[in-house]
């Protein structure tokens, strides 16, 4: 029987993967093919001279060795993941570098040979003459006046400017009965899937058709680039994402690798394959976050907030892969759940020799969380008012709903929050923490080496970004449901929740449902997974196509059980005569006998299948906060999250335990970025982290029980009521953290200003507020 929307049942996906029946990348054979290994830069910027593979190719077992004049089209740029805006100067880089290379492992040849041992041992081979140029590795020396240009036709390494006005700011900060100001920065950050990144190419059937196995969370557009550098249809390209162990964001985008190798694969007429080592996750995958921010915020009296003001410069590494997007998201995120009469933002987006940076899980919302929680924790002490209280006068109320913020999304629509209680949520939040009792501990451990911090933070994010996504829904005689999606999953549930939604307008039991996504072959067009949008756009998409089809399975019935299509109910694999559940058939006769349908036939359409698609006028906004409690040791500066609680409103939940564990696994994202995690490069450009000896992951024993609450204020965007939940956990995590550790230790003087906050840069700023 097909249960409620939101209830908790089994997540399908769960018994192959714990049982290590999972089918990812790397665990798919084809016979013959080669393997490879890529020849990359050791320099940040560097002039390319001759590249010599003859030793390379001498040696056994190895097939060829490829530069970009061996492979038309491995010169052209990598098409970004969106363009970026007019105005904005454009810059890219190719799949295989020629004369110059701007990042260090950016790749100038690829070997394949019959193994990959023998194919890195070839790569090393491989001799290049490089002359080493001056670099900007860093934020601070990209933009110096005498930087290293990332590209030389570029009078500095701007790339462009992003902002918005809202009211005037400047005005209200000169009004202010308090201006607090703050100088906030946050680390770049590796997304580390568990699976990095893999592609296998099988070239040109009998069909002629290439096929492309790789873990992409966009499918369509990795087609689409594919055959592009290929130059051919996109119908004789055929991309399938099995199984995925993580993206968070990553594998949304092109890189280098996965256009290589279908131009090595064609060329040799042979299956090629090719898996990214963690080291080459951390050198080349990209990045995120790497802004900078000097910010003020304005109040009155009461502490109500008057203005915010900020200038920030984002680190996009060698290119804008995403043109604006993260810079505009961190803008028109920045008010949060917050009345604020006025708002001025302006990010420089810089370019640097690094590799690119992307999307990584929350996309420009954590900053500028991190922003404005900052700087409300700074204006309540200033006020002597709770952190708390501050936050409730400033909450926008529910009989404001929708509010406007004066700003407007990037997709041109005048940005509108959905209708939400912020301050009963938040209240939630409080009990569920309990927070009053968190603040009594404090004090009784004021004094002691070892102190007690509670932070706060709230925060609204645009979820559900179209434009459009499908489903297509048929049964088969036997009465199974198949849904085929145009998105892939890495983790998300995908094939539980939208089984849900298909079962519950079909009346079937959930586990009757099978829901086939990431392979371009099973629907026309498709989007992509990334930006909290699938359970509100393919969502909506695969109950209106269930819900077609279960329209026609009633004509179906009504013919077969001579009664009117509005007296057919299906409940429990069945179709029967409303009231008479003894007259009736088995779903799956109905299908059989739909193939054949007259009344199906005068519409054109045999079968109970249907293909659809769901566009949303614009996102749907979801709302949630955090609390955490720590301990900071000030002899070490070592900190410990002791209590970590959540509550988010992801409108309508299709499954509360999916949402849940949504939640938990950003908040501990969010925690690794917060207290450990940084991408720490030199002025060279040359990676000081690049390994899990010093990227300091969080494990099993930095992570304290986590408390979820899911709270639903339906969202109107979309008839199911859902708004996103993906990235939300990780979004308001670091500003909490960071308020905690400054409540801990405000009274010695020491600001917080950055993240993550490891136990030597805390110690640091102990050692140097001691010495005031």
């Amino acid at each position: 029987m097909a249960e409620p929307l939101g209830a908790p049942i089994r997540v399908k996906e769960h018994g192959r993967f714990v049982t290590g029946a999972g089918r990812y990348v790397d665990d798919i054979r084809v016979p013959g093919a080669l393997h490879a290994a890529f020849v990359r830069s050791p320099h940040a910027h560097a002039r390319v001279g001759r590249v010599d593979g003859r030793a390379a190719a001498a040696m056994p077992g190895v097939a060829a060795v490829y530069t970009a004049r061996d492979l038309p089209g491995a010169e052209r740029p990598i098409p970004a993941s969106i363009a970026a805006p007019s105005g904005f100067r454009r810059g890219g880089v190719p799949a295989l570098a020629g004369t110059e290379t701007r990042y260090v492992g950016e790749p100038v040849a690829v070997v394949l040979a019959e193994s990959p041992y023998l194919a890195a041992d070839a790569a090393a081979a491989v001799a290049v003459n490089w002359k080493p140029r001056p670099a900007a590795g860093t934020l601070a020396r990209a933009l110096a006046a005498d930087a290293p240009r990332v590209f030389d036709d570029w009078a500095d390494n701007v790339a462009g400017v992003s902002s918005a006005a809202v009211g005037d700011a400047e005005r209200a900060l000169a009004a202010a009965h308090l201006v607090v100001d703050a100088t906030l920065g946050l680390g770049r950050l590796a997304a580390v899937p568990i699976e990095p990144r893999g592609i296998v190419v099988v070239p040109d059937g009998p069909d002629g058709v290439l096929t492309v196995y790789t873990c992409t969370q966009s499918p369509f557009s990795f087609r689409a680039a594919i055959a592009s550098v290929l130059d051919c249809p996109e119908e004789r390209v055929r991309v399938v994402a099995p199984d995925t162990g993580g993206g968070f964001g990553v594998k949304g985008h092109v890189y280098s690798e996965e256009l290589v190798l279908p131009l090595a694969a064609r060329r040799l007429g042979r299956p090629v394959r090719w898996t990214e080592t963690r080291r080459e996750h951390m050198t080349v995958t990209s990045a995120d976050r790497d802004q900078e921010h000097r910010a003020r915020l304005g109040v009155d009296g009461e502490g109500r907030i008057t203005a915010v003001e900020t200038t920030f410069h984002r680190d996009h590494g060698v290119y804008l892969c995403l043109g604006e997007v993260i810079a505009r998201n961190t803008i028109n995120h920045l008010p949060g759940p917050y009345r604020v009469p006025a708002l001025r933002a302006s990010g420089t987006n810089v370019v640097s020799h690094k590799a690119f940076a992307g999307a990584y899980r929350g996309s420009g919302r954590p900053e500028a969380v991190f922003v404005m929680e900052r700087l409300l924790d700074r204006a309540a002490r200033a006020l002597r008012l709770d952190p708390a209280e501050i936050r409730r006068r400033n909450f926008i109320r529910p009989e404001a709903m929708p509010f406007a913020t004066g700003l407007a999304y990037r997709d041109g629509t005048p940005i509108a929050y959905d209708p939400a209680d912020y301050p009963a949520a938040f209240d939630r939040l409080l009990r569920l923490f309990d927070y009053e009792g968190w603040r009594a501990r404090q004090a009784a451990r004021r004094d002691g080496a070892r102190r007690l911090g509670v932070g706060l933070a709230a925060y609204v994010q645009g979820t559900g970004v179209g434009p459009f996504e499908g489903a297509d829904v048929r049964v088969d005689a036997a009465g199974r449901v198949q849904v085929r999606i145009g998105v892939s999953s890495q983790g998300q549930s995908h094939e539980t929740t939208l089984a849900q939604l298909a079962a519950r307008e079909l009346g079937v039991d959930p586990d009757r449902v099978t829901v086939l996504g990431g392979d371009t072959s099973a629907l026309a067009y498709g989007m992509g997974t990334g930006g909290s949008r699938v359970a509100a756009n393919a969502g909506p998409a695969v109950a209106r196509s269930a819900r077609q089809v279960a329209a026609k399975a009633r004509r179906v019935a009504a013919e077969l059980l001579e009664c009117a299509p509005e007296d057919v109910a299906l409940a429990e694999g069945r179709v029967h005569v409303a009231g008479v559940p003894e007259r009736g058939l088995a779903l799956g006769e109905v299908a059989g006998a739909a193939v054949r349908s007259r009344s199906l036939a005068k519409e054109g359409s045999p079968g109970l299948q249907v293909c659809g698609y769901f566009s949303p006028d614009t996102v749907t906004f979801a709302f949630g906060a955090q609390a955490v409690a720590v301990e900071v040791d000030t002899d070490t500066g070592v900190v410990r999250v002791l209590r970590h609680a959540a509550v988010h409103d992801c409108g309508r939940p299709i499954n509360e335990a999916v949402v849940e564990g949504q939640v938990q696994g950003g908040m501990v994202q969010g925690l690794g970025h917060a207290l450990g995690e940084e991408l720490v490069y030199d002025a060279d450009g040359q990676l000081l982290t690049g390994s899990l000896m010093d990227y300091a992951l969080p494990v099993a024993g930095d992570t304290p029980p986590t408390d979820v609450t899911v709270l639903a204020w339906p969202s109107a965007r979309n008839e199911l009521g859902i708004k996103g939940v993906g990235e939300s956990g990780i979004i308001p995590v670091a500003a909490a953290v960071a308020n905690a550790v400054e409540d801990a230790l405000a009274d010695l003087g020491v600001s917080i200003g950055r993240v993550p906050l490891t136990p030597y840069r805390l110690w640091q700023a102990l050692d140097a507020a001691s010495r005031h």
